[in-house]
């Protein structure tokens, strides 16, 4: 049996998976960028996946009982992300492919978070990314995943992980966060509520937030009002998509994702509704390198694969809609 190998590399996480051409996971390994203090630096965390990709591809290689030369198709994420840890990611996938003389598939990092639902039963859902960088609402429709509601300035994630460096809490934010606020058993703090349309905002909270803590207002109390706030914002918009578009799924997809506070929430609008929840596990939510080659053995199925390596590129801007789902 051959296999195909997936690599992720979009911004803090370098990971590698590996499937066999059933689409069943055999490896999802991944290491990730931290600091005990400030946040991501691109340059910084291209090193850091530079040094680690040979060790996560061999610890890969061996959790799967799978040798190099049984794999079949490499598929790497290409977009969208942050431009030196694609570029590094692309490299190494690019040697890989080249050494084994197979094909190249580029995967939309996005998209990967949302096909993955598959693989524990989702069909055709509405789903809540929120990540990093990512805060969409996404469903499939018209032979496109569109984007019924987005962010209009800052990934949750992102400004979670701020919010946690104002405080000194270091990189990644979000577990940091949620175990203050799990600390708190207060009254609920006033923060700007900002639901456009289909669409949030992050922005003034975060400069509220900043002012808070600039004067001393409790950090426990802070990260309570930052989750319920935000959350009950993007369940808000979530569940105006599922009602416009008519679907009974909802997909939960994003580091963020991981949070039980949001995961809750979530679980309460849909049995609510009446609409089924999907949560993958954890090792799903975060950016891992399995969604990629699930992917990428789709595509690569459907004749998207190529061994024109020159040709292959990143695209560190390209939107979830701009996808041509072809596959």
């Amino acid at each position: 049996m051959k296999y195909i190998v997936g690599i992720e590399s979009t911004a803090h996480t370098f990971g590698v998976g590996i499937l066999d051409l059933d689409g069943n996971i055999l490896a999802n390994v991944r290491d990730s960028y931290t600091t005990d203090e400030g946040g991501m630096i691109p340059l910084d965390v291209r090193t850091h996946h530079a040094r680690v990709s040979d060790e996560v591809f061999t610890k890969a290689l061996k959790e799967a009982g799978v040798h190099e030369k049984d794999l079949e198709v490499v598929a790497f994420s290409n977009a969208p992300g942050l431009a030196p840890c694609l570029l590094e990611g692309m490299a190494f996938a690019k040697k890989l492919a080249k050494r084994l003389n197979v094909d190249l598939v580029e995967v939309n990092h996005c998209v990967a978070h949302l096909v993955i639902g598959e693989s524990i039963g989702a069909k055709d859902p509405v789903m809540l990314y929120a990540s990093g960088a990512n805060t969409q609402i996404v469903a499939y429709e018209g032979g496109r995943f569109r984007i019924f509601g987005e962010t209009l300035d800052l990934g949750v994630g992102n400004f979670i992980d701020t919010v946690a460096r104002f405080m000194g809490l270091g990189f990644p934010g979000g577990p940091k966060i949620q175990e203050l606020a799990e600390k708190y058993k207060g009254d609920l703090l006033d923060l700007p509520y900002s639901v456009k349309g289909m669409d949030v905002s992050f922005s003034g909270m975060q400069t509220k937030i900043r002012n808070l803590i600039s004067k001393g207002e409790n950090k426990e109390r802070i990260a309570f009002a930052l989750q319920e706030t935000v959350f009950a914002m993007l369940v808000e918009v979530t569940e105006r998509a599922l009602a416009h578009t008519g679907k009974n799924e909802l997909l939960i997809a994003g580091g963020v994702g991981c949070n039980s506070r949001l995961q809750e929430m979530c679980q309460k609008m849909c049995e609510d509704r009446g609409v089924k929840f999907f949560c993958p596990d954890r090792s799903l939510l975060v950016d891992n390198a399995a969604m990629i080659g699930y992917l990428g053995l789709k595509m690569f199925q459907s004749g998207m694969g190529t061994k024109d390596y020159d040709r292959v590129d990143i695209a560190p801007r390209e939107r979830t809609d701009e996808v041509e789902v072809s596959w």
